[in-house]
């Protein structure tokens, strides 16, 4: 039995979308808690040339809905960036688990055909296979790690579980 392009993409998007909403709610506790200014979390990062926290929330779903609308045709919802605080970015990561949910199983069987070139990469078009599996989904997973990771570096109470989610 394989794996659909369906099957490997908008359920592992929902999990860590989840996810991320999750690690979101446990660092407004703690500001909560510790009467911490949730900005400070919201624009803290690893390194002074990396992008803080609350961007790292916005590419991560950035790429998982646009992943899926490139390589479905599907359009996703268009974002400003204007979030400021967590509770928003929280509504944001709904709004793209509700445009997951719209996606029917078969929207992606023509994923291995697709040519995908990105505004920003023209001169590097990707095959869609090539594009999901090596761009799309490592790229959720990165911004996903990074935002656990400046969670965990400003005392985010935050374990592996917190990252994988239920098993």
């Amino acid at each position: 039995m394989s794996l659909s392009y369906f099957q490997l993409s908008v359920p592992v998007y929902v999990r860590l979308l989840g996810n991320l909403s999750h690690l979101l709610d446990r660092a407004a506790d703690y500001c909560s808690e510790l009467q911490i200014d949730e900005t400070v979390l919201l624009q803290s990062r690893l390194f002074p040339n990396m992008h803080p926290l609350l961007k790292q929330v916005q590419i991560a779903t950035d790429q998982a809905k646009g992943s899926i609308g490139r390589l479905s045709g599907i359009t996703p919802p268009k974002f400003d960036d204007g979030e400021t605080s967590i509770a928003e970015l929280r509504e944001r990561i709904g709004a793209v688990l509700a445009y997951l949910e719209t996606i029917p199983a078969d929207a992606l069987d023509d994923t291995a055909g697709k040519t995908i070139t990105l505004p920003w990469m023209a001169d590097h078009p990707m095959r869609g296979e090539f594009y999901l599996l090596n761009f799309a989904l490592p790229n959720v997973y990165f911004h996903l790690t990074t935002t656990y990771n400046i969670l965990r570096h400003n005392g985010v109470p935050l374990g592996k579980m917190d990252f994988i989610g239920e098993v």
